[in-house]
């Protein structure tokens, strides 16, 4: 059963098309990988299905859980199931770490229709996930991401993962800036992520984080398209061969 279904998407930023005619599939439990060299349109893919407001969609469709998705908001995809780590999570100054996390935890839980969870019963799940991802005591004094390294905006985004309780995860570059120590922290948090309840796209351009969450398949973009596909095993080639090569 396919939980995601991209057909035919062309996508343009300022009236060039950036995207053109790209379609794939994910399935329930699935994860997928996108690779490909940079500028091939795969952190634009993502972006595009969390409906960031700078691409525009010209045409194609984006099928989640049965419901074409390309006019609904970002927080109304958030609501049904998609959630997006980003490659270089933004610094908000003023923004108060505890509170932006209880609040848009309330807020998701009630847009789906669930019963919104007390300060107390939130606190209990937050400090658990706090303790998996060994963030520092001082996390809930400062600002959203301020200050933060690239390893403790990575655990960040890991940590608001698990508090939005997706179905689908998209995550774009989660392992670029981090070293092993913080790479096998937010490799784990993936895994514990990923269930066959739980679908998850990978967009990245090395192996090392595929050691903690198995792909079922592999999806290789170039200039704006896609260009091959395959099982694991394509990316083992990619790896050792480089894309021009492959492709």
């Amino acid at each position: 059963m396919n939980l995601l279904t991209v057909k035919n998407l062309h996508v343009s930023v300022g009236g060039k098309i950036i995207l053109n005619d790209v379609s794939f599939t994910i399935k329930k439990g699935e994860t997928v990988v996108i690779m490909g060299p940079n500028g091939s349109g795969k952190s634009t893919m993502s972006n595009v299905l969390m409906g960031h407001p700078a691409y525009q969609i010209e045409s194609g469709q984006i099928i989640f859980k049965g419901k074409n998705i390309v006019d609904l908001k970002p927080e109304e995809r958030a609501a049904l199931g998609i959630f997006l780590a980003w490659q270089q999570p933004r610094e908000i100054a003023g923004l108060d770490f505890y509170p932006f996390l209880f609040d848009f935890h309330k807020s998701l839980i009630s847009a789906r229709g669930q019963k919104a969870p007390s300060v107390f019963n939130f606190k209990k799940k937050l400090d658990a996930e706090v303790a998996q991802l060994q963030i520092k005591d001082d996390w809930s004094k400062r600002y959203l991401n301020q200050g933060f390294s690239g390893g403790e905006k990575k655990k960040a985004e890991m940590l608001q993962l698990a508090l939005a309780a997706p179905t689908l995860a998209v995550f774009d570059e989660i392992d670029s800036g981090l070293d092993v120590d913080a790479l096998k922290v937010v490799g784990q948090a993936m895994a514990r992520f990923k269930t066959k309840d739980t679908s998850a796209m990978i967009v990245t351009h090395y192996l090392r984080i595929l050691k903690y969450i198995k792909p079922d398949k592999v999806i290789v973009m170039k200039q704006g398209k896609v260009a091959a596909s395959g099982g694991p095993e394509l990316a083992k080639r990619l790896e050792k061969s480089g894309f021009k090569k492959v492709l």
